[in-house]
């Protein structure tokens, strides 16, 4: 059975409850996906399908992609994640050109979302790290460096990890325990709540949770009346 999905986000919005609480959400466009490779552990030694997200614009393929889709009887797809399967999973088991869509999700559930965080560029330490900086009155010339980076003499050279500045961001990010507050499985889109990495229309996998988070009901307390 598979247990995720590709999809892109599309923005950020609020979903308000029935007793009239409210909560940010983030709306995925889930799907469709189709099944575009099968592998087993006796032929390549771990279990897991490979899924193509179905978009409007047709894809451009060279010929061995084009083979690859041929194989499976798929359409092309330009974007292909991997995702792996639980040995002994429930359900039956998939098979090429099986179609994916968000209604493998249901309402409260919890779900993983893997994405690409926001590219931010060359960054120096105060916002790449959070450093405090020096003094930025009174002829200080030490405003925004990063300071010392390691002695001279000993071991005379910059340790590895040093915090410097550097490309920030554009990182894989995955961010676990997400509850899912609603499900629209004829529009292709589910509404998590909380945020998401990337960008609009960034592409995410949406993949049941690996450990999914225990949700405490709130008890209320009674007061025993003692003897007067």
């Amino acid at each position: 059975m598979v247990t995720g999905i590709i999809g892109k986000k599309v923005g950020m919005s609020q979903l308000f409850a029935a007793d009239g609480t409210v909560a940010p959400v983030t709306v995925l466009r889930a799907g469709p996906c189709v099944v575009a490779q099968v592998k087993t552990t006796a032929a390549d030694g771990y279990e897991a399908v490979q899924l193509g997200l179905v978009e409007a614009k047709p894809s451009k393929e060279n010929k061995p992609s084009a083979g690859h889709f041929k194989k499976a009887g798929v359409p092309a797809t330009r974007v292909r994640r991997e995702l792996k399967i639980k040995a002994g999973g429930e359900g039956e088991p998939a098979k090429p050109g099986d179609i994916v869509n968000a209604s493998i999700f249901t309402e409260g559930e919890r779900v993983d979302v893997i994405g690409t965080s926001r590219g931010k560029g060359f960054q120096g330490v105060v916002k790449r790290h959070h450093f405090a900086g020096g003094r930025a009155t009174h002829g200080s010339m030490f405003h925004r460096a990063p300071g010392s980076i390691g002695a001279s003499s000993f071991p005379s050279r910059v340790v590895k990890g040093m915090r410097m500045a550097g490309h920030m961001g554009a990182d894989r990010v995955t961010v676990r325990n997400l509850r899912v507050l609603k499900v629209d499985a004829d529009n292709n889109l589910l509404l998590l709540e909380g945020a998401v990495p990337g960008g609009p229309n960034a592409v995410v996998v949406i993949r049941k949770a690996v450990a999914a988070k225990v949700v405490k009901t709130p008890q209320v307390e009674t007061k025993k009346k003692g003897r007067k």
